[in-house]
């Protein structure tokens, strides 16, 4: 699977994911060839940076109807959220944002089963946009988990959505840059602030949301400074946008630059519970899938393994086969491997795994088997 920008698509290639318009309707599906230059043309329009594109004896790769129809809900709710953010931006005024917010709720917001939280590409434009929804959607989740009440759940999500809107303002680039300067970071702390009396005014009969949003953003501002963060007086919303924030920016994948793998994100979480409530931590672990069977890992000693068997008890402790020499090696038991630890997860370059359930049952190993589209 390759990322081929807009402009350098030719006839022939066959798409590797499926193409929505703002509706939500299917315009192009998995495996269209692109016939002619008119298609390539159509796809220009849709104003994507680029596709995946499947390269030329790569067969399709499998998808859940959870994973499409994820896929397919990002697509409407990106624009949604634009067209919101610009009105609020212009008026200081609500429009479709507490539909926007129900919309997430009911899909992601009382599921009795964990998710693959795919990470869509973004560019410099569409960041923002794109940033507050998967934080709502995470928010959501989080809040579903941590058997929150509806009206905290709302209140997490609505600040998720509304949070970043005084960024707007930045230049793009600087909006989605994965590492600043301190002088930078100054900058973005700035425009962040500007923005506040937008939602102080949108928002005047919710208090909360504007300080669980400059809550956030000083522990977050601390964080990135290296300076003393203090989380304990803070609003359990502000703690969740934290977590749901920089989860979702340091695994969000970019054409230039690698996403950090989920792995080694939550891994540092779990190391700095000053800054990262370790109860919220913990609901975004019970909420997406992070080590299913079928990914592939490095351990500690450099030694290369694929996740058989999940451990709910300790995400990070699973049951893995060996390549080296095809033994099953269950981390959970301490005093046989205490001291080999999976170190990060290997995947594909859109970011999933997939593996051949059919083989490993064969060795006798019972493991959830995803239903394929």
């Amino acid at each position: 699977m390759l990322f081929i920008k807009c402009d350098e698509l030719r006839p022939g290639m066959r798409l590797a994911k499926p193409i929505y318009n703002k509706k939500g309707v299917l315009l192009y599906d998995r495996a269209t060839v692109l016939k002619d230059r008119q298609s390539i043309e159509n796809i220009k329009s849709f104003g994507l940076i680029g596709v995946f594109i499947l390269e030329p004896a790569e067969p399709v790769p499998p998808m859940t109807k959870e994973d499409i129809e994820f896929e397919r809900f990002q697509t409407v709710m990106y624009n949604e959220i634009m067209d919101e953010l610009a009105y609020i931006q212009k008026t200081h005024k609500q429009d479709r944002f507490p539909s926007i917010c129900a919309q997430i709720i009911k899909n992601y917001g009382n599921l009795r089963k964990k998710i693959n939280f795919q990470q869509g590409l973004r560019s410099n434009e569409d960041y923002i946009y794109k940033h507050s929804l998967n934080v709502a959607i995470l928010a959501a989740m989080i809040a579903h988990s941590m058997n929150l009440s509806l009206a905290d759940q709302n209140e997490a999500v609505m600040a998720a959505v509304i949070h970043d809107i005084g960024k707007l303002s930045l230049d793009p680039a600087l909006q989605a840059k994965p590492r600043c300067t301190n002088e930078e970071l100054l900058m973005i702390d700035a425009h962040e602030m500007a923005g506040y009396p937008i939602i102080d005014e949108a928002f005047s009969f919710l208090p909360n949301i504007k300080r669980a949003c400059n809550q956030a953003r000083k522990i977050l501002l601390d964080y990135w400074q290296n300076e003393d963060v203090q989380i304990q007086k803070s609003l359990l919303t502000a703690r969740i946008l934290v977590v749901a924030g920089i989860f979702d920016k340091e695994t969000a994948v970019r054409s230039e630059d690698s996403p950090v793998s989920e792995v080694l994100v939550i891994r540092r979480m779990m190391q700095r519970s000053d800054v990262f409530d370790q109860r919220v931590v913990k609901g975004l672990i019970d909420s997406i899938n992070i080590l299913s069977p079928g990914s592939s890992v490095e351990l500690n000693t450099g030694e290369k393994a694929l996740v058989i068997r999940t451990n709910e008890e300790d995400f990070l402790r699973p049951t893995v086969l060996s390549f080296r020499d095809n033994s099953i090696i269950d981390l959970s038991n301490r005093s046989a491997y205490g001291e080999l630890e999976i170190m990060d997860i290997m995947k594909t370059m859109d970011n999933r795994y997939v593996m051949d359930t059919a083989k490993v049952k064969a060795l006798g190993i019972s493991v959830e088997e995803p239903e394929y589209v």
